[in-house]
């Protein structure tokens, strides 16, 4: 069966019913949408405060390939195994977008026998997280152009405007255009664009916000553009945006609970991706599955090298988390083709490809333990096209590093298959003291910061940008300098060719530009040619996707 049919066969629980079964909490405290998922009131949330925190445990992948590595499902299905195994553990996930839902990657719930359900709904509108978002980020794009046509009491220069707007969705048309066309009555004209809502501003504020007030305040701080002196910020608090901002985003706060095909209690909230953004679910959530599970999983976008390194010097920095342990997913599949097998011969034996890309695993694994300072688990995602050979060939390698690796069969037998890989992180969480670090210190100058990152994990021999690049950052310095930095890079390889696999080394990452989220409080360092706003592959997703007369979903994978 396909991952949507099973998920449409799933028995699911009325979430009110498992909240309280499973963690104590009274239907009072949930803002129910339909029977299968729910919102968390953020007043029960505060009420957890005295608490003591279970443990974290994060999981990531190697560079991502087309043959796809299976980091949510293993997400999934190691949640699922923890708690078969008698340990209280809640997962944390981020909320799929609708760009790659349509796009390439297709659905984001987990897939087989370890997924997180409703699957339809948590792939399509959920319960309206990004829709407010967009709403919110849009409004404040009408207000910008709405001062502007009245005057412009605040001398904002419409040619330095950074605030673009926003849409959930792949479309490359709308990267750079023209509004207020038309004549006076339709405002002024000037060049804008769009982004998609996973690369806004205010969803990499609301995955960080701690409360109300803190999301109001984050919103007041974002830089809007600048005045006709071209040096003097203008704020949303300028225009007085951030209380309707935050009035709109009052329910999107809130964490989502769902449940995993074996009924245990996840939350999915907020979204950011990690080649563009910070990839990192909300602070909130992770927060609240701090209090109420012993071990809370949760997940980082794409490879080692961007989510984990966001999660780790941006999330855990500003939030002060600890986390216990990281899994770090891979497959034969992935790694033959990061040792030069084409996409359609990934499904044969090849244990010298294999071998030769096995560099991609040994890097995200010597960043993991070296620079993060975490312990390790290897966790092979199993396939049914592995064979004993290459699996034998991968134990090996293992073990010659040290690391200890486990044979996941999550996919086809839910938490079942799983828990030979719960025992193992159990056994590293419980019995081992992490030496949790961060990657650069916050007192490093901002050009630092990246070649630290650059140069450390992703093996580059150093960076490089335009002189107007450099000035900017020179320039953000004095205001800005103790900010963290979120490179916003192709995930597909440690250096900004997407075509160059395995660990390539001496590369030089070029900056091609620089932007300032000073509301989420981080610099974003555009690396190459990175698009902000993704464009849809010539077949997209959205051509298989269907709705039959009964409502049921096809297609969504």
């Amino acid at each position: 069966m396909s991952d949507i049919e099973i998920a449409q066969k799933a028995h699911m629980k009325p979430i009110i019913g498992l909240a309280k079964e499973h963690y104590g909490i009274d239907a009072i405290h949930l803002d129910p949408y339909g029977h299968y998922k729910a919102k968390l009131s953020l007043e029960y949330v505060n009420s957890l405060a005295g608490k003591k925190d279970g443990k974290l445990i994060l999981v990531t992948a190697i560079s991502p390939t087309p043959a796809g590595e299976g980091k949510t499902t293993t997400t999934v299905g190691l949640g699922d195994a923890m708690n078969r195994i008698g340990k209280k553990t809640i997962l944390c996930l981020r909320e799929p977008s609708l760009g790659p839902c349509f796009g390439v990657k297709g659905g984001a719930a987990g897939g087989g026998y370890s997924q997180v359900v409703p699957m339809e709904d948590i792939n399509l509108h959920f319960t309206g997280d990004f829709h407010a978002i967009g709403v919110a980020h849009n409004l404040l794009s009408a207000l910008i152009d709405n001062h502007i046509n009245h005057g412009n009491a605040l001398d904002i220069d419409p040619r330095r405007i950074q605030w673009k707007r926003v849409v959930d969705m792949n479309d490359r048309a709308l990267r750079n255009i023209i509004v207020g066309m038309g004549g006076p009555a339709n405002g002024y004209l000037r060049e804008d664009g769009y982004d998609i809502v996973v690369a806004s501003e205010v969803m990499a504020i609301l995955c960080l916000a701690t409360s109300r007030a803190d999301l109001k305040e984050r919103l007041g701080r974002i830089v809007i553009g600048y005045k006709s002196d071209k040096v003097t910020p203008v704020y949303a608090s300028d225009l007085k945006a951030q209380g309707s901002m935050a009035a709109l985003l009052k329910d999107a706060i809130k964490p989502n609970l769902v449940q995993t095909l074996e009924n245990n209690i996840a939350f999915i909230h907020g979204g950011p991706f990690a080649n563009i953004a910070h990839g990192c679910n909300t602070v909130t959530a992770t927060r609240t599955a701090l209090k109420l599970a012993d071990y809370v999983i949760t997940e980082a976008g794409f490879g080692a090298d961007l989510g984990a390194e966001k999660f780790i010097d941006i999330k855990c920095r500003m939030a002060g988390l600890k986390p216990s342990a990281v899994v770090l997913v891979a497959t034969a599949r992935a790694l033959k083709f990061h040792g030069g097998v084409a996409k359609e011969d990934l499904s044969r034996e090849n244990l010298a490809a294999l071998e030769k890309g096995f560099e991609n695993l040994e890097r995200h694994l010597n960043n993991i333990t070296t620079y993060y300072g975490l312990p390790c688990v290897i966790c092979i995602n199993h396939f049914t096209f592995d064979t004993e050979a290459e699996i034998a060939l991968l134990k090996q390698k293992c073990a010659a590093l040290g690391a200890k690796c486990v044979v996941s069969r999550h996919w086809a037998e839910g938490g079942a298959g799983a828990e030979e890989l719960a025992r193992e992180v159990v056994n590293i969480v419980d019995n081992r003291e992490p030496g949790f670090k961060y990657v650069y210190d916050e007192n490093l100058g901002l050009w630092d910061k990246i070649a630290a990152i650059a140069t450390t994990l992703y093996g580059a021999g150093g960076i490089t940008a335009s002189a107007k690049v450099k000035a900017q950052l020179a320039a953000w310095e004095a205001d800005y300098g103790k900010f963290p930095i979120c490179i916003a890079k192709t995930q597909m390889s440690f250096s900004t060719n997407p075509n160059l696999k395995g660990a390539p080394s001496g590369h030089t990452v070029e900056i091609s530009e620089v932007r300032l989220a000073n509301g989420a409080g981080f610099i974003v360092a555009i690396a190459g040619d990175m698009m902000t706003m993704p464009g849809l592959p010539k077949v997209p997703a959205a051509e298989r996707i269907d709705i039959d007369d009964d409502g049921k979903v096809t297609g969504l994978f």
